[in-house]
């Protein structure tokens, strides 16, 4: 069985479309929606309002990060997001980066590894119904969760890097990570000991009748996790063997903007390896090449695409196990 998610990226501020993207998702099939979060709404409101407009659909904090929140105030969020979703939330952390984390949050980017390692272990503690681990006041009596215990809350992590990666094998449910490149997939994966993880990883994705449209749109967001990201996403895709890629993208974008960016001729491969793009067809067709690199098939939306480019892409891209006479009459059901 195809399994396939939808991931919107954090550059995207538009809560009506998030919505509207969630519901026609949860129609056609999709097994996961993850909402990010970055500098622009907070996602945890607009991720309940989902969760009350959708039926069936997993929900992923796609993802939280460490820095911006307490391990009891996420707790406090997976606890109220599986109960308002009747069970469908997963709660997804990240490392997120040095530029992030201190140039919005002013939180010193240190031991990022050992942050994340720390979050996750505090957060499952508190939603088994354990005391708050408390490292920093420990003359202080520790707190439980004031709500029932909701140990089956998936926790799945964002890792690219070499210890992210440890901690992901070592602690997570799940592995979520971003921009990597299809080929080297399989040799990242976490190895787990204790636990089978879910690999949810995928590539950007527009289909457009026109294929220059689709390959603009895919390439301006690429440039911009590339060049204005700080280094993660870059140092990443430098392991992976596309150095000199990179340093093309970086080249052409001296000044990179989210609306506007360019993948030259000579970093043309990571094009392919991070994107999805062109007709229905073609899209459908390079989609299938990461079935069976990842459990579920991640189909990342770029920001501020029109209404139109959406729903294409993720007709396009929908699961092939459910009958398109269904998918038409909960479209129009939904108005979508």
């Amino acid at each position: 069985m195809i399994r396939r998610g939808v991931a919107l990226t954090p550059m995207e501020t538009r809560r009506e479309v998030m919505v509207r993207a969630a519901q026609l998702a949860d129609d056609l099939g999709y097994e996961v929606f993850a909402l990010p979060e970055g500098w622009g709404l907070d996602s945890t409101p607009v991720l309940a309002e989902i969760a009350l407009a959708t039926r069936s659909i997993r929900l992923v904090s796609g993802v939280l990060s460490v820095w911006g929140r307490t391990p009891a105030t996420l707790a406090m969020t997976a606890a109220t997001l599986a109960e308002m979703s009747g069970g469908r939330y997963v709660l997804g952390l990240g490392a997120s980066t040095r530029a992030l984390a201190e140039g919005f949050h002013d939180v010193p980017f240190a031991a990022a590894a050992d942050r994340l390692a720390g979050t996750v272990t505090a957060v499952r503690a508190l939603l088994a119904g354990e005391p708050a681990p408390l490292q920093h006041t420990p003359g202080a009596r520790p707190l439980r969760l004031g709500l029932p215990p909701a140990p089956d809350v998936p926790i799945w992590v964002a890792a690219l890097g070499p210890r992210t990666l440890r901690v992901a094998a070592e602690l997570a449910d799940g592995w979520f990570p971003a921009m990597l490149a299809r080929d080297g997939l399989p040799r990242l994966v976490p190895r787990s000991r204790r636990r089978e993880l879910t690999v949810a990883a995928g590539p950007l994705a527009v289909a457009a009748d026109d294929p220059g449209v689709a390959r603009a749109i895919a390439a301006t967001c690429i440039a911009w996790y590339v060049c204005a990201m700080g280094d993660v996403y870059a140092d990443s895709l430098s392991r992976q063997g596309y150095a000199a890629e990179v340093a093309a993208i970086r080249a052409a974008n001296p000044r990179p903007s989210p609306r506007s960016g360019h993948v030259p001729a000579p970093a043309e491969a990571v094009l392919g390896q991070l994107a999805a793009i062109g007709t229905a067809d073609q899209v459908r067709a390079q989609l299938d090449r990461w079935d069976g690199a990842a459990d579920v098939v991640m189909v990342g939306l770029p920001p501020g695409v029109p209404w139109e480019v959406i729903e294409t892409t993720l007709h396009a891209a929908r699961p092939a196990y459910r009958g398109d006479r269904q998918v038409d009459e909960d479209g129009a059901r939904r108005g979508a």
